[in-house]
């Protein structure tokens, strides 16, 4: 199915800490339609703000047409903390599915977030097949949300924060040093630094990695350029070793992509 732009309707909205937002959304046909590591574009309900905003998508469910956005509204955010003033009833005009997805028949694979990188991330890891883990890296431990569902979904998570809160104290990759565990494959979103090191870490080893992109983006279907990415193989569309993140990802096999 192709991407539509749904009129949908807000079934609720809470914060789950301190700037992040659960978002769910009776969208029947983007839910039927999305695969995880997609995203959708949310149109604001405000004349003066044309552009939408490239959400991921943090869970879909084709039965009950549900759609779930979790998000962060940040210090110059003014779009996202409009919506994050939505309440249930409300309607909005969301575009999507967009992007491509994460593949979803790996076994014995490890998903691995950090920060608003963790959301994309909960439906995979509910689709995945076989036995699977999850490491997950926090500012704090009153910023882990979304923790209590990956304990539900995967076998193994493996915890690590900024400060040492709780879990490991430092980054995904001291975390999974720590456990001693080696994943068969990785499957990724968070900061491009953080990307930047699980792409090391992976070649070391020879694990097969695919890391989700985040980057600023405008129309989120590949027409204006505004959110291209070096990459390592010539892109067909602009004849440069671009790729566009909204349309050529936002998932990309590690070697494709320079980070």
């Amino acid at each position: 199915m192709t991407k539509v732009k749904e009129r949908t309707v807000v079934l609720s909205q809470e914060a789950l800490c301190d700037g992040i937002y659960d978002l769910r959304l009776k969208a029947p046909q983007i839910a039927a339609a999305a695969v995880p590591g997609q995203f959708v574009n949310v149109y604001l309900n405000d004349a003066a703000r044309l552009l939408p905003r490239p959400i991921s998508i943090c869970g879909a469910d084709a039965f009950s047409g549900e759609l779930r956005l979790v998000y962060r509204v940040t210090a110059k955010g003014a779009g996202t903390e409009l919506l994050s003033s939505a309440k249930a009833g409300d309607a909005l005009a969301v575009l999507g599915p967009l992007g491509n997805g994460f593949p979803a028949d790996l076994r014995d694979c490890c998903v691995i977030g950090g920060g608003i990188g963790v959301p994309p991330l909960l439906e995979l890891l509910k689709r995945l097949p076989g036995k699977k883990s999850a490491v997950l890296g926090y500012r704090n431990d009153r910023m882990m949300f979304l923790k209590a569902e990956f304990d539900a979904a995967a076998d193994r998570v493996i915890t690590a924060t900024e400060d040492g809160s709780f879990g490991t104290k430092g980054t995904v990759i001291d975390a999974l040093e720590e456990s001693g565990y080696v994943p068969a494959a990785i499957l990724s979103c968070g900061p491009k630094p953080m990307l930047a090191a699980l792409k090391r870490y992976a070649a070391e080893r020879n694990i097969p990695l695919w890391v989700s992109m985040e980057e600023r983006m405008a129309c989120g279907v590949g027409a204006c350029l505004g959110c291209v990415t070096p990459s390592t193989e010539t892109d067909s569309h602009s004849n440069v070793k671009n790729k566009r993140v909204c349309k050529d990802g936002p998932v990309f096999r590690a070697e494709e992509v320079v980070l």
